[in-house]
């Protein structure tokens, strides 16, 4: 139950964050406070549309119990949280963006956490 509720949730979080950098990438960044020009557009369209793919594997994992397709998804999806997460760190001394960019940092953190329990220390699905 716990891993369905945690793919469905990443799942729909990166529904509505691929949709936002896909549809309006300059009103999300700018909340973010990141300076807008149109190579940055093109990097966060893509990024929205990374962010779709992943909401789509997700979605129809979360009803997978067990078996070397569900371990593939979650240690991929755990070295993308892990990634993320250090470069999202990398990136707050550069100071091209506002204190909203700590969410970011929060977000790959939980991921990272909650995939990383079930990668390293919940029995890996068999």
């Amino acid at each position: 139950m716990r891993l369905a509720l945690t793919l469905r949730v990443t799942a729909l979080g990166s529904l509505v964050f691929g949709l936002a950098y896909l549809l309006a990438p300059s009103t999300l960044l700018s909340f973010y406070g990141v300076t807008f020009d149109p190579s940055t557009e093109w990097l966060a369209r893509l990024f929205g549309s990374a962010l779709l793919g992943y909401a789509t594997v997700f979605w129809f994992a979360r009803k997978v119990s067990s078996g070397p397709a569900l371990r593939a998804i979650l240690v991929g999806a755990f070295v993308a949280a892990t990634t993320g997460l250090v470069v999202a760190i990398l990136g707050l001394p550069l100071g091209s963006s506002n204190a909203l960019v700590w969410s970011i940092v929060v977000i790959y953190f939980l991921l990272a956490l909650g995939f990383g329990d079930f990668v390293l220390r919940v029995p890996p699905p068999s």
